[in-house]
């Protein structure tokens, strides 16, 4: 399957930080229907699954299910580490609009 993240050496800190050294685990990246933008993106901690389109940066693994990975297409994966906010942003070249939210978008 042709497509493409990327990953910002302050992601793959977090990400790292967050699996805490749990072997085969890594951060599954999902788009779902939700927000008020119609898509949201959602993360978890989880283990590699067969159909997985895996991204492996600085020995952390990132995992996009197919369907997902048609909206991701491009995008980087930031982490923002702020005085007032912390949290992973989506540079997502694919969304049309965005929400205030940051985790809501539409195509």
């Amino acid at each position: 399957m042709a497509g493409e993240i990327s990953v910002t050496d302050r992601a793959v800190e977090k990400i790292r930080t967050l699996i805490g050294g749990k072997p085969g685990h890594g951060l599954r990246v999902k788009v779902v229907e939700g927000g008020c933008s119609g898509l949201e993106y959602r993360m978890d901690i989880d283990c590699v699954a067969p159909e997985d389109w895996v991204v492996e940066k600085g020995g952390v693994r990132i995992m996009l299910d197919p369907k997902s990975l048609l909206q991701l297409n491009g995008t980087e994966l930031d982490y923002k580490n702020e005085l007032m906010q912390s949290a992973f942003v989506f540079n997502n070249p694919n969304a049309k609009s965005t929400c205030g939210c940051g985790t809501s978008f539409g195509i």
